[in-house]
């Protein structure tokens, strides 16, 4: 007989259900899953554990003193998906545009 499957630890909440089952939602949280709830169906916040919020406020604090080179500039821009596919683009158009040298 084979072991149960370990149930799913759901990250994303609609609020009242948040509400509803909010010891659930910081259980998970403090495990480590970071818990997105919804409201009127748009994001609205993220439940995060107080480790993992002081360590992206460290994280944030070390990127502002610390100038950027041009790689992690580059690497930082923000991407959206590539059209029909799984990868990602930068967001921005890449498309060549006409210069007059005349």
């Amino acid at each position: 007989m084979q072991a149960p499957l370990p149930r799913a630890i759901p990250s994303a909440w609609r609020l009242q259900d948040a509400k509803a089952q909010f010891s659930e939602l910081v259980d998970n949280a403090l495990r480590g899953v970071p818990q997105h709830v919804t409201r009127r169906g748009k994001q609205a916040v993220v439940v995060l554990s107080e480790e993992d919020f002081a360590a992206l406020q460290r994280n944030a604090a070390n990127r502002t003193n610390q100038p950027m080179g041009l790689i992690e500039h580059l690497l930082a821009m923000p991407k959206m998906p590539a059209l029909g596919t799984d990868s990602v683009v930068p967001a921005f158009d890449l498309e060549p545009r006409e210069i007059d040298f005349s």
